[in-house]
């Protein structure tokens, strides 16, 4: 039981973080396209289940710790768009439509095999430019929230000293009770699950401007960097399945609200990096924790979402950079192990972290195609060699590829 401990609290941390730091922007997608309270409810209670139901049976049937994640990306798109002509109804139909373009996009095998071709050095600089943001935020809310951000980062870095694997549970914590002590009384809110069927109504003009362009970002901006972080870290699950499970279940559940699920990108990193477990066989364990956690905050989503509108964004977000200091440690380490490859990773990394969104695609996915046509333009040259030989005392231990070279 022991040994199950830390990779279980990781899929706990995986799921609230995932949950707190960009619910606020589903419900507002959805809100934004013609939803009622009821309907954006329903659609976020959908988006739990769904996650949970396809995080539980991929990380069973496949043994690797595939973190699965609503699109927040095209719940951005959903705010930009706004009420189609006909309402939530045509929306919800566009929502179908777009999960099971994700379906067949998971039938079409030569994508499945561009998209896990990815290079580690370019897997690895993308994820840290993904992170990095993140990262940053505990600084940031040392500054907005002093007072409720200085706890949690000194019971982060005590516990890191001398406890590391209860570190994130135990900032987690603080930060619940600083949000308790410090805000309004939680005894109205009614914690019942909201369930509202809304009937898919059909138009073309949503399916241009809605069901296409969400299949687009969720695809470019969720499931292409989604699987990089897990070639990053060593897993190469195949992709079709991942895409059949998540378009499908993003076509059931658009009639309750849910516009879109797939793989997660930067939650990704809690569940697959070595702070889940030390053994990289045995992290499945918290994707599949993570997906029951998320269930059973969708279930009772009314307290939870009443709890993280309480506190100040920042906190919620310091929370997921500290619990995300180890995963960019190593995806920096691993851009930067092999010097062929090195001035690419770092176009990749500064792109991603230069927040670029283009055509309605974000930076992510820039990153990757700047990096990659960095590595083919210097495809057969020379890699430039350091001045000074590498001592063992400076070569990364704990890099993303060499840890992690088995699923």
């Amino acid at each position: 039981m022991t040994r199950l401990l830390q990779p279980m609290l990781a899929g706990v941390v995986t799921a609230l973080v995932g949950f707190a730091s960009s619910f606020a922007v589903v419900l507002a997608g959805l809100r934004a396209v013609g939803a009622d309270q009821r309907q954006a409810a329903s659609g976020l209670l959908a988006l739990c289940l769904a996650n949970g139901v396809v995080a539980i049976w991929l990380g069973l049937r496949r043994r690797m710790p595939i973190t699965v994640a609503w699109s927040t990306p095209g719940a951005a798109l959903l705010v930009a768009t706004g009420a189609p002509e006909g309402g939530f109804p045509v929306a919800v139909g566009a929502f179908a439509v777009s999960g099971l373009l994700i379906t067949a996009a998971g039938l079409f095998p030569p994508l499945g095999r561009w998209i896990t071709a990815i290079p580690t050095p370019i897997a690895a600089a993308m994820l840290a430019g993904v992170l990095l943001n993140l990262c940053v935020a505990p600084i940031r809310a040392l500054g907005e929230v002093p007072l409720m951000a200085g706890p949690v980062v000194l019971v982060w870095a005590l516990l890191s000293r001398f406890a590391s694997k209860w570190a994130i549970p135990g900032a987690l914590l603080v930060a619940v009770v600083a949000i308790a002590l410090t805000g309004p009384s939680l005894g109205a809110v009614d914690v019942r699950p909201v369930a509202e069927l809304t009937v898919p109504a059909w138009s073309a003009t949503a399916m241009i401007s809605i069901a296409l362009p969400l299949f687009l970002v969720t695809m470019a901006s969720q499931n292409v960097p989604g699987m990089a972080v897990l070639a990053g870290y060593g897993y190469r699950p195949p992709l079709r399945g991942i895409l059949v499970g998540t378009g499908l279940a993003s076509t059931l559940g658009a009639p309750l609200g849910g516009h879109a699920v797939n793989l997660a990108a930067i939650t990704a990193a809690l569940a697959a990096g070595p702070d889940a477990d030390p053994d990289p066989g045995r992290r499945w364990i918290a994707s599949v924790t993570a997906g029951g956690s998320m269930i059973i905050i969708g279930i009772g989503s009314g307290l939870a979402t009443a709890l993280v509108l309480l506190s100040p964004p920042v906190l919620i977000e310091a929370v997921a950079g500290l619990a995300l200091i180890g995963a960019l440690t190593s995806a920096i380490s691993a851009a930067v192990a092999r010097p062929e490859g090195r001035e690419a990773a770092v176009v990749t990394f500064v792109v991603t972290v230069s927040g670029l969104t283009l055509l309605g695609v974000g930076a992510a996915f820039w990153g990757l195609v700047a990096g990659g046509l960095m590595l083919l333009l210097q495809r057969g040259r020379a890699p430039r060699v350091s001045p000074e030989p590498e001592q063992d005392g400076d070569r990364p231990s704990a890099g993303v590829s060499g840890e992690l070279s088995r699923p």
